[in-house]
């Protein structure tokens, strides 16, 4: 996979695309990660990449000419043509299933802004794609172009250490995930559950399921309307949610 992201401060994501799984799925020849300056690609001599809004209003908006003459400018296959994704609070909130779809393909370009927002000339005949990683705003794009970043390369084959472990992430089968616990088997006055200590596989995987599915029901239970249950984990969960509106006096 290559990704390249345009960027006024491709400083922001060196330390990032350097370390960590990034830095590994880029030894391994899984990813080419690049930083590309978009203010290169201004006209002027100022290298202006902004300007006022037509109709008045505060702030600056990033001109179209920079953007599109450092998309056109990246080097394409023909086979493959890049998805170009727009980070922005406007876009579609990013999920787990939309990190699975952008793992498929093998070019991403992320374009980053910052002042007051994009020439709309850049959302119509450019992107294919507007994400938003929450309904809020930030500064610029880069920091929510790395947090997707990082979502998609770690499912890519071969990224993880353990190909297992993007299978049974919070989210990956709708469900948040089940606790972890690990050595010493006591700590203080607090117990490792004697179920991950019996060396019963099939035990343990229906523990880990039954924590997985009452964790969601108290954290996040509009999940549960999505994901894929049996009709006797449906009735274990209705119990378990009569039994917190007990316990809550509701």
């Amino acid at each position: 996979m290559r990704v390249d992201v345009l960027t006024l401060f491709p400083e922001m994501l060196e330390g990032v695309f350097g370390s960590s799984i990034l830095g590994k799925a880029q030894e391994k020849g899984l990813a080419a990660l690049r930083a590309v300056n978009f203010r290169d690609y201004a006209y002027n001599k100022h290298r202006t990449v902004d300007d006022y809004p037509y109709g008045g209003g505060g702030g600056m908006v990033l001109k179209p000419d920079p953007v599109f003459a450092a998309v056109e400018d990246l080097p394409k296959d023909p086979d493959a043509p890049p998805r170009i994704i727009l980070m922005c609070p406007q876009g579609e909130p990013f999920t787990q299933r939309r990190a699975e779809e952008l793992a498929e393909q093998r070019h991403l370009v992320f374009i980053c802004g910052h002042y007051e927002g994009y020439d709309e000339r850049i959302r119509e005949h450019l992107v294919t794609d507007e994400l938003s990683i929450g309904d809020y705003v930030l500064t610029g794009g880069e920091l929510p172009a790395m947090v997707v970043i990082d979502s998609i390369v770690r499912l890519l084959p071969g990224a993880l250490g353990n190909a297992a472990s993007a299978a049974s992430d919070s989210f990956s089968d709708g469900l948040l995930e089940y606790p972890h616990y690990t050595r010493p088997e006591r700590y203080r006055q607090w117990d490792v559950p004697e179920v991950l200590l019996s060396g019963h596989h099939g035990r343990i995987e229906a523990w880990r399921r039954e924590q997985s599915l009452l964790r969601t029901l108290r954290r996040r239970p509009e999940l549960l309307e999505r994901a894929q249950l049996s009709e006797r984990e449906r009735a274990w969960l209705a119990e378990q949610r009569r039994s917190i509106e007990l316990e809550s006096g509701e």
